[in-house]
């Protein structure tokens, strides 16, 4: 069994819901308290073991990459002030540590994950997706690399999803249970609540195997007339070890406002610099 070295970063989307903070920054540079949704994926990667962090980008989105090099400026200034460069921990990573492929148009995300082809090679990889913050000791893709270290084969993230929320998912179809591991029979992207086979919904983590391009080299349509890595992957049960892992974290959805502005909340109210203020203020406006 090959150990997960490489991970994919799908980040070529516009950004759309956010505008118009999004019109000139890439939606992954959105921050939670002090810190972008692409650092706390990346971190949540080098702490599972990721070597390689394949960014799949697009037209402006140079800042990501920006983020994780050195600032020569940026800290010279520091150290001349006599400031601490803690505060640049997590983005500085060594030589070759990111690498970058083009996604020229958009569609979807199993043509994302096919973009990065090339650099994935013939070695399993993990795909995060940074528009889901998940928070959790040890990180969910820790979790989800011990799990693929006992059963290999493919391992998505899933969750227990409202049945009227089943159309915004990828759906598994359950098998044997062992704990927080579910066997996975089927797969469908975005069903309606009557034809979903369980509630156990697919979020932004996976694992996968190389075999997996191969499958999307054929650039089938799918749901909203897009390529679906769902689709791709569901091709793959049968063949290969399929499970669902449930992890002990908590996740944010931060692809939309609501979420976003939770997020911000809950990790700040975590903060020993910032909560004592942040609960003073909600007591006064509550």
């Amino acid at each position: 069994m090959k150990r997960v070295r490489k991970a994919v970063f799908p980040v070529a989307g516009l950004g759309t819901r956010f505008l118009p903070a999004t019109k000139a920054m890439p939606k992954e540079m959105l921050t939670v308290v002090d810190r972008p949704l692409i650092q706390y994926a990346v971190e949540e990667a080098r702490e599972a073991g990721i070597e390689q962090m394949i960014f799949v980008t697009g037209r402006g989105k140079t800042a990501l990459e920006d983020h994780f090099d050195l600032a020569y400026e940026l800290e010279a200034v520091m150290r001349g002030r006599g400031k601490p460069l803690d505060a640049l921990d997590g983005t500085r990573l060594p030589a070759g540590a990111i690498a970058s492929v083009r996604q020229q148009e958009p569609l979807g995300l199993g043509h994302a994950v096919w973009c990065a082809r090339e650099i994935v090679g013939d070695e399993p990889f993990a795909v995060l997706l940074p528009d889901d913050l998940m928070v959790g000791t040890p990180g969910c893709l820790a979790q989800m690399v011990e799990a693929y270290g006992r059963v290999g084969g493919n391992i998505v993230c899933v969750e227990e999803v409202a049945r009227e929320r089943t159309a915004s998912y990828g759906i598994i179809t359950p098998g044997a249970r062992d704990g927080r591991l579910t066997e996975v029979k089927g797969l469908v992207e975005k069903p309606s609540p009557e034809e979903a086979p369980s509630n156990l919904g697919v979020i932004g983590r996976y694992i996968l195997q190389p075999e997996v391009m191969a499958v999307l080299d054929a650039k089938e349509r799918g749901a909203g007339g897009e390529i679906q890595l769902t689709d791709a992957m569901a091709k793959l049960i049968g063949a290969q070890p399929f499970h669902g892992v449930t992890v002990a974290a908590e996740r944010h959805d931060c692809g939309d406002k609501i979420g976003f502005v939770k997020a911000n909340l809950a990790l700040a109210l975590r903060r020993d610099d910032v909560a004592p203020a942040l609960r003073a203020y909600l007591a006064e406006i509550g």
